[in-house]
């Protein structure tokens, strides 16, 4: 079975790309993965509760609590209370977040913009609607 092979092959590059990309950001970043998304969520899509965020990521409220929680003592985001909603709050990106998130991506596009030097503007634009499409897959 030839589609076989080329699933095995996808496994094993993604399993090869996440290692080499973790260890990459590693001495790079300051945010973790948990924390880069849940700031470029609330920078993309504006305020939102735990339960959506939790929703978005496919993770328990719990998680994204404590997620929060911590973004919150480092004033990178600010919890306000859900004015629908009296019971639940809110998380928005706050200037500081904003700031550090930028930084955070910039970091991370400088380390890809170096990895991908070579390689040629259409491969890079395949490349990424390939993997937009792939994350779509996991969550349809």
């Amino acid at each position: 079975m030839e589609i076989q092979r080329y699933i095995e092959t996808v496994e094993h590059e993604i399993a090869i790309l996440l290692r080499r990309a973790s260890l990459s950001r590693r001495n790079l970043t300051v945010l973790d993965r948990a924390a880069y998304l849940l700031l470029r969520q609330l920078d993309e899509h504006g305020s939102a509760g735990v339960k959506a965020l939790a929703e978005e990521f496919k993770l328990d409220v719990s998680t994204v609590s404590r997620q929060a929680a911590a973004l919150e003592s480092k004033g990178f985001i600010q919890r306000t209370q859900d004015p629908n909603d009296h019971r639940s709050s809110t998380f928005r990106l706050t200037d500081v977040g904003y700031k550090r998130l930028t930084e955070e991506k910039e970091n991370r596009v400088a380390v890809y913009t170096k990895l991908l030097d070579s390689w040629a503007s259409d491969d890079i634009q395949k490349l990424g609607e390939l993997l937009c499409r792939l994350n779509r897959t996991f969550v349809e």
